[in-house]
């Protein structure tokens, strides 16, 4: 073993400890530390016994074991605990040392770390990491952003770890300045939030409306995990209801309908919001999630308001047939919406990301992998400015082919009163993106009557605002025209 470790690593949790064997595996050597220093005692005598790990007692130990320049790699809870570790971490490194943030952070924590640890002499890197447990032992998707000149130092590392492609592409490089990678990171979890919330609605409708047991789902789902449908979320969602309980019966059934989330998706919508882009997919997703919560309140209104009972009389294998179409064009919904805040956010914070480049890092080893995205790298390689998925000439067919089977199964979810909240906003979405003329001209009039707003005219050129006292008893005052 050599005397000095290639990187540090702090936070022996789940992703942790899985990564860092990950590394050693590819012939890294690893210096390991805890908060909870019994941890690192027993890692080294169980699961690193006998391989190229130098456990630490304590932050000054793992220091003192890194070769320079030194790499300190966190995986500790978001917040502030990765605040208290880069404060305890910065006397003990030297110019040109490296502190990696490899947790769930907000970006705009890592834009202001990137500052402050730069600040000091050293540099800092925030990396998303997607693709759970499994992901980080076996090969993960890696984001990473921060300060340039860090990456040569763990490129080799990073992507080394990572997932490979078919071709043997790393599913890792360097997405941009600052906070980008943990920007790129949290949209990959709003997409994933809509991804998950598509593929429930279509349980949610084979169950209640065509009456469909877990298994025979659970065949659907491998069936469409053949074709176009093809991803890690559609395979798991099919093994999951295979899954059966020790007496038999589909153990999904038994799992209370009141969903989790971390706030990644939340932080998603949000800055959608604040970039002005409509991510109304996604957005659905993080309030369905918010309304199962709501389960005591669910259960006293389905006792005191009347529901519709599903009645189904259509062609039972048409409808499945449909649905995955339904599936397809919604998910093409999600990655335009994605992409499109990936877009105006790199014009907000001056970040040149590379949208096919990102399309391969989520190819492999992430949540959200899937044959997809592979048509998505291929879009914008042949148009690195694409402005929309949905102008692409692949996706464009693909979505207007999918369009009538996708209408037959938002109308026939929403005539049987069974909530598909995000095929039906997508499908709005995609209605409205493709109109010319939407009525905010009557909105914009609405605005200008009660608060004196403006409002620019068809027959006048564009920028150039007017005011209507509408009902004869205002003035010319107008109110100052700005964009939020």
């Amino acid at each position: 073993m050599k005397e000095k470790a290639d990187i540090g690593l702090i936070g022996l949790a789940v992703m942790g400890e899985n990564l860092v064997l990950n590394m050693e595996s590819k012939g890294f050597t690893v210096a390991v530390f805890n908060r909870t220093v019994d941890k690192v005692d027993k890692f080294i005598q169980g699961r690193g016994a006998g391989k190229n790990f130098i456990g630490a007692q304590s932050l000054e130990d793992l220091v003192g074991s890194l070769e320079r320049p030194r790499k300190v790699m966190m995986l500790v809870k978001a917040g502030q605990p990765v605040d208290d570790f880069i404060e305890q971490l910065i006397p003990l490194l030297e110019p040109g040392d490296i502190i990696i943030d490899g947790g769930n952070s907000h970006f705009p924590d890592t834009v202001r770390r990137t500052k402050y640890v730069e600040s000091k002499g050293l540099l800092f890197i925030g990396t998303g990491v997607s693709g759970g447990e499994e992901g980080a032992l076996k090969g993960p998707s890696m984001m990473p952003g921060g300060s340039p000149q860090a990456w040569p130092f763990v490129k080799n590392i990073f992507q080394s770890i990572a997932a490979k492609v078919d071709d043997g592409t790393p599913c890792c490089d360097w997405v941009g300045e600052d906070g980008a990678g943990h920007f790129v990171k949290m949209v990959h979890n709003g997409i994933e939030y809509g991804d998950i919330q598509i593929i429930n609605e279509a349980y949610h409708l084979m169950k209640d409306l065509l009456g469909m047991d877990a298994l025979e789902q659970a065949e659907i789902f491998k069936q469409w995990n053949q074709g176009k449908l093809d991803s890690y979320l559609i395979e798991i969602t099919g093994n999951i209801l295979a899954y059966k309980d020790e007496d038999g019966t589909p153990m999904v059934d038994k799992i209370l309908d009141k969903a989790g989330q971390k706030g990644t998706g939340k932080w998603t919508v949000v800055s959608a919001l604040e970039v002005g882009v409509p991510l109304t997919l996604i957005g659905e997703s993080v309030f369905s999630r918010n309304l199962s919560a709501q389960k005591d309140l669910r259960t006293k209104a389905s006792k005191v308001i009347a529901q519709q009972k599903p009645n189904f009389i259509g062609d039972k294998q048409q409808f499945i047939n449909d649905l995955e179409q339904a599936i397809y064009a919604a998910k093409i919904i999600s990655y335009a919406q994605g992409y499109d805040l990936m877009t105006e956010a790199a014009k907000e914070y001056k970040w040149n990301l590379n949208y096919g480049g990102i399309a391969l890092m989520w190819r492999g080893g992430c949540i959200i992998r899937s044959r997809f995205l592979g048509d998505i790298k291929n879009a914008y390689d042949k148009n690195p400015n694409l402005e929309n998925l949905l102008l692409d000439p692949f996706f464009k067919n693909a979505i207007e082919s999918a369009q009538e089977s996708w209408r037959r199964v938002c109308s026939t979810a929403l005539l049987n009163g069974i909530p598909a909240p995000a095929l039906t906003s997508a499908l709005s979405y995609f209605d409205g993106f493709r109109t010319e003329r939407l009525p905010a001209n009557l909105l914009q009039a609405q605005r200008d009557y009660f608060g004196a707003h403006q409002y620019e005219r068809t027959d006048k050129p564009r920028g150039k605002f007017f005011h209507t006292d509408w009902t004869g008893h205002g003035g010319d005052t107008a109110s100052t025209t700005y964009l939020v």
